[in-house]
Order: C-alpha cells, then sequence, then structure tokens
C-alpha cells in the first residue's frame, strides 16, 4: 500500500462512527507489538479545556524532549491531529504509517477514531518520542486512547456532553473521565463541581487538585505566578484568549510539574517559553479585520458559559454577530438559551457533515429563546459568514460557534484553504 493509498484508507471511513470499548484497539496494538508501550504519556481527559491543556504541556515539553502530540478532532486537515515536536505530520509521513498499520492489521475492523489513535502510537513509536501528550476523544473508560502507557493523567472541567454515550448526572460523566485513572499513576485535576470531584475522590488515585495543591495567581493580562507547596513560578505569560485559559495553564503546568518529577524535568524558563509559544487555533481565534472575526470551539452548555465570560471581559460592548451551527445529535437548545440573547443577530447555518442540524428545524425555536434578537437562516457556511460580515456594524464582533466542525469549515474560508 501506498502512502497516498494510507491516506485514502483513512478517509473512506466515516469520521462520525462511535463505537465503545477498548478490545479492538488493544487487539490491534497486540498484533503491532504494543506500540504504546514504548514511550510514556502524558494522558489528558475532560469536558472542555483539554485540548487548550495538552497544547500547552506539549508546547513546554518540547524544548527540551522529543514530544508526540495526538489530539482530536481536527479543524481543516486530519494531519493536525499527530505532530512532533509542535508540528503536523505531512502527508506523506501520515500515509506511510496508515499503510504500514493497515498492511499488518490486516482484518482488523477499526473504526476512523480507532485506526487514527493506533498510527498515533505506532508513529511515535516508529520515530522515537521521548514521551507523547495525549487527548481522549469521547470519555476515558472506553476511549481508544486510554491503551496508552500513562506516566500522568489529568482531567480538566467536567461538563454535560455526549450524554448518550457518557450519562446524564455530573457523577456519571466524571465517572466515565475517571476511567483514565491507573494504579500508581498520579491525577491532575481543575477545579470541579462536587458531584464530580466526589467520584475523583472515590478512585483512590493520588490527586493534586487545582486551588488545594497548586494554584496561578494572575498578575497581569494572560501572566501570572504559578505555585504548588514546593515550587513557585513567576512571569507566566499564556497566549490563549479567554479568562478560562487561565485554568487550562494552571492545571497544563501541575502536569509539567508532576513529570518532571517523573524523569522529565524542565527548568522554569523552558516551562515559561513553551507555554507563551502554545498555539491552538479555533478556540477564541480572533482573525481581525473590519469587522473582526472570531471563531471559538464552544459545543456545550459549559464552553458556552466560559464563551459569554470571554465576551464579557475580552469583547465586553461590543455588537456580536453569530455564525451558529450544531449537529442534530447535541442537545443544543441551553446553549442557545444562554448565548443568543446576548446577540445582536444569529444567522443559523447547517454544517458539511451528514450529522448537521437542520437551521429550519429550529430557527423558530432560536426566535422564542431570544426574543428581540434578529434571527436568521442562511443555506451554507460561506454565506452565514459572509452575510454576517455585511451586517455588522463597525466595532462589532462577528463571532463562530456552535461546533467545532463549523469552525474548522469557516476558518478554512479565512485562510483560503477552502476546498
Amino acid at each position: 500500500m501506498t502512502w497516498h493509498a494510507g491516506l485514502l484508507h483513512l478517509a473512506s471511513l466515516p469520521p462520525s462512527s462511535i463505537k465503545m470499548g477498548l478490545g479492538r484497539v488493544q487487539a490491534a496494538l497486540a498484533t503491532l507489538g504494543n506500540p504504546e508501550q514504548r514511550f510514556p504519556s502524558l494522558h489528558v481527559a475532560g469536558t472542555n479545556g483539554k485540548g487548550s491543556t495538552c497544547a500547552m504541556a506539549a508546547s513546554a515539553l518540547h524544548r527540551r524532549y522529543r514530544v508526540g502530540l495526538y489530539t482530536s478532532p481536527h479543524l481543516i486537515e486530519v494531519n493536525e491531529r499527530f505532530k512532533v515536536d509542535g508540528v503536523d505530520l505531512n502527508d506523506e509521513a501520515l500515509g506511510t504509517s496508515i499503510a504500514e498499520v493497515v498492511e499488518r492489521l490486516g482484518a482488523h475492523e477499526l473504526t476512523y477514531f480507532e485506526l487514527s489513535t493506533v498510527v498515533a502510537f505506532w508513529h511515535f513509536a516508529k520515530v522515537g518520542v521521548d514521551l507523547a501528550v495525549i487527548e481522549t476523544g469521547l470519555g476515558g473508560r472506553l476511549d481508544a486512547t486510554t491503551a496508552c502507557r500513562a506516566l500522568v493523567t489529568c482531567i480538566t472541567p467536567i461538563g454535560f456532553d455526549h450524554m448518550d454515550y457518557l450519562g446524564h448526572t455530573l457523577g456519571a460523566i466524571a465517572g466515565e473521565k475517571a476511567g483514565i485513572v491507573k494504579p500508581g499513576v498520579p491525577l491532575v485535576l481543575s477545579r470541579q463541581p462536587d458531584e464530580a470531584q466526589a467520584v475523583f475522590d472515590a478512585t483512590g488515585a493520588s490527586l493534586l487538585r487545582e486551588g488545594r495543591d497548586f494554584s496561578l495567581e494572575v498578575t497581569g493580562p494572560n501572566e501570572g505566578t504559578w505555585r504548588s507547596s514546593t515550587r513557585t513560578v513567576e512571569r507566566l505569560h499564556w497566549p490563549l484568549t479567554g479568562p478560562h485559559q487561565t485554568q487550562n495553564a494552571a492545571v497544563a503546568v501541575a502536569c509539567l510539574d508532576e513529570l518532571g518529577r517523573r524523569g522529565f524535568p524542565l527548568t522554569d524558563d523552558e516551562l515559561r517559553a513553551g507555554v507563551a509559544a502554545t498555539r491552538w487555533p479555533g478556540r477564541l481565534e480572533s482573525f481581525g479585520g473590519s469587522p473582526e472575526v472570531v471563531l471559538d470551539g464552544a459545543h456545550n452548555p459549559a464552553g458556552v458559559e466560559v464563551l459569554l465570560r470571554a465576551l464579557d471581559t475580552d469583547f465586553a460592548g461590543r455588537p456580536v454577530h453569530l455564525v451558529f451551527g450544531v449537529f442534530a445529535d447535541k442537545d443544543s437548545e441551553p446553549m442557545m438559551r444562554a448565548l443568543f440573547p446576548r446577540c445582536d443577530q444569529v444567522i443559523l447555518t447547517p454544517i458539511d457533515n451528514p450529522r448537521s442540524r437542520n437551521p429550519a428545524s429550529y430557527v423558530e425555536l432560536a426566535r422564542t429563546l431570544a426574543p428581540g434578537v434578529e434571527v436568521t437562516v442562511a443555506w451554507s457556511a460561506r454565506a452565514a459568514l459572509e452575510a454576517a460580515k455585511a451586517t455588522c456594524p463597525p466595532g462589532g464582533l462577528v463571532l463562530v460557534a456552535g461546533s467545532l466542525f463549523l469552525v474548522g469549515q469557516l476558518r478554512a474560508v479565512l485562510l483560503g484553504r477552502a476546498r
């Protein structure tokens, strides 16, 4: 199989297919000689913030080490999911690793995410990373990434998302996320709702809790001092926008500090330089211009709460013209109820994905949830973006939110990479 055929094989699998369970991945990895055991990992789960936390941790670690980073979903190209030392795998490298895995697995049948995860482990082992930063896809207990050899685990804030798979209470969702916990492996925890915290307390893991064991005191815009009982890192700067990134930075540094005690130390200068160099597109990402366009991957109620805080702090007082699209299987009413009244205009759009919700099916609901707000429908994401830009007043903000897939679609348009 050529590298080009490898890329085509992955692309032929339905990206949204979900099959919970570790058996298929573990069998595939065993067939490949268990590449995931050839390097240790920082394994990160959570509802929101896990991608940003992974990005900050990986950016700091590759100041000194060879680091793999595996995240999902991608925004524009699948290559974004696989990074070595901050650089996306190119088509030939990724396609070659896919081809090598598929040829060796033979009859194994894996989903898109399962195959992607196995390929990440295979490639990281092949190129000899010192360690990897691995973001879970869905949940934790039955997530394909849980096959990794975790040196440190981490759970970012828990909220309501993917309830059909993870449960309809915070306790149930936390229980699924806690499935990444392994005996003898420390667990770094962001601040959690009480119901979720009780679940993590019951795991018996060695917990490092935000607010109890470490904290980050803000001393200026996106700058602060990180403290634990054994270390202080001053003049820490994180470039990612939004007040929630303070928490993500605190948790990322706690992970880095714990990795330092387990064989991967960083100096304060390396840690500062790495966190300051973090790039994580599609999360309150500004494209400037007039009007300014901001993309944010808020796709659940907790994500919308974070977005609203950012609108009140980083973008205070500015009219907001929202481009919004969601998947049909999402419980989107809580998001709309919270976000739409904050906007001056809402344009509903479909997403270029079979799971997209038809805007016509909820435009009247949207108008009911946001009385006095102009709510309209566009029949393509590009048309919605152009309409929002055309009607947004000077000093206003065009905001794209509701789905990371929509963010990726319109990011490609803004970068001139749309197909």
